[in-house]
């Protein structure tokens, strides 16, 4: 196999530069200026598209006057995971993509940034939430990421004593393994769960896996309810021969490797890299490869750009970072090659006369040294005696699962992959939890 080098081709300067915050923070002048072109709309098309349902028009009006704290509480309210929505969201197709601003062939008010500047400036300050009296009630919440957060965080206020059991050794879930280095700088992942968990009441517990050395049955014995936020938690394999050759691996493997780095030099990355696959996952995947060092990288997609799950934005950045995107190519084959190499083939292809894609144009065979699978994940229902659907946990409209006192949400569920809609899954459960306590108290 051609060595896969290290990025230590690369100087310390420039890797340091390559993964500096590609959203600087606005100033605080700049922050009042991009506020105060806000129309307030009323019925405002932007909390509409936000998952979370945030009140965009208030929380920017209070930057315009100076009150930060009264606007990072607004947003807060209804997303505690603000500051990491505010950097990972893509706010292109949310609250900006709706903004009528658009409408009038202007720029979009910069809302994702001006929600990071309220809610950056409470972080600094601590948690400005309280803990009601103690209800004596315990949750169990399977998963540390967005969705359990969220959930965790709102029972908490309501005075709850919440266990959460998480498989990995730190907390976070996509957001501390999952999302590109550059898009989350200064380890803000952990920073904001330190955040969350300083109101107080939340326990977590590590290396704890349902199937494994957890038990759904033992859980709902123990606690009062059980949310799940188990995310996806396998990753969708191409099926081609050659897939554990040296050099082939999982993106998702690979980003989380990087996310974990404590020293970026020591990361190996091809010269010469194919990413196979159409979504966020994919870009993050290529643009770091290619900030790492790699010289050449091609990113692949089976059809065409706009069926591609990575927005156009992300397309561009792709494109920018000097990303070549390959379309209408289908994989179907990976092969050792030639002086110890990996030959990827693909067969090109195009719609046919239906619409369907046809696969009949030729091969096309790309040489590399490494390469990543991004070809989505997936949801395993191992040691979980649940109802699902599509192969997500099957869940009503309060989150409820097809077991009594058991809820669940997040990428576990179907709906939006988003960070942002794994926040208001949780919180609306949480909501729905304290619903259910309530009615149970009173017969």
């Amino acid at each position: 196999m051609t060595e896969i080098h290290a990025c230590a081709r690369l100087d310390l300067s420039t890797l340091a530069r390559n993964f500096e915050d590609i959203h600087p923070p606005l100033t605080s002048a700049q922050a009042v200026v991009e506020a105060e072109r806000c129309h307030h709309c009323y019925d405002a098309p932007c909390v509409e598209a936000c998952p979370t349902g945030i009140d965009i028009p208030g929380f920017i009006g209070r930057i315009a006057t100076g009150d930060l704290a009264g606007s990072a509480r607004q947003i807060l309210d209804s997303n505690i995971l603000g500051g990491s929505c505010a950097r990972v969201c893509p706010t292109e197709i949310l609250c900006e993509g709706a903004c009528v601003r658009i409408a009038q062939e202007e720029r979009a008010v910069e809302i994702g940034r001006l929600q990071r500047h309220a809610v950056d400036w409470q972080m600094v300050r601590g948690q400005p939430y309280g803990r009601a009296e103690s209800s004596g009630r315990r949750i169990a919440v399977v998963g540390a990421g967005p969705a359990g957060l969220a959930c965790a965080h709102r029972l908490a206020m309501s005075g709850h004593e919440i266990t959460i059991f998480e498989r990995r050794a730190k907390p976070g879930g996509l957001n501390e393994y999952g999302i590109a280095a550059y898009k989350l700088v200064d380890d803000f992942a952990q920073a904001e769960v330190d955040f969350i968990l300083d109101i107080g009441g939340i326990a977590i517990e590590y290396g704890c896996e349902l199937g494994v050395n957890l038990s759904l049955d033992a859980l709902r014995t123990e606690y009062d309810a059980v949310f799940l936020a188990i995310g996806q938690n396998g990753v969708r394999a191409l099926d081609l021969a050659g897939e554990a050759l040296p050099g082939v691996r999982n993106a998702v493997d690979f980003i989380a490797e990087l996310r974990q780095a404590t020293n970026k030099s020591d990361m190996a990355v091809g010269r010469r890299v194919v990413v196979i696959g159409g979504g966020n996952t994919a870009v993050d995947a290529a643009v770091q490869s290619k900030r790492l060092g790699a010289e050449d990288v091609t990113l692949v997609y089976r059809r065409g750009p706009e069926t591609m799950s990575a927005t156009r934005d992300e397309q561009e950045w792709a494109a920018t970072n000097g990303v070549l995107i390959r379309h209408w190519a289908s994989p179907v084959a990976i092969e050792a090659g030639v002086n110890n190499e990996i030959d990827v083939v693909f067969h090109k292809g195009a719609p046919g006369p239906d619409g369907q894609p046809r696969y009949d144009r030729g091969a096309l065979r790309i040489t590399a040294d490494m390469v990543l699978k991004a070809v989505g994940q997936i949801f395993t229902q191992e040691g979980l005696a649940i109802e699902c659907e599509s192969g997500r946990i099957r869940v009503d409209a309060k989150g409820r699962t097809s077991l009594p006192r058991v809820y669940a949400g997040g990428d576990c569920v179907a709906g939006m992959d988003l960070t942002v809609a794994a926040v208001a899954m949780g919180r609306n459960a949480a909501m729905a939890i304290n619903t259910e306590f309530k009615e149970r108290a009173h017969g």
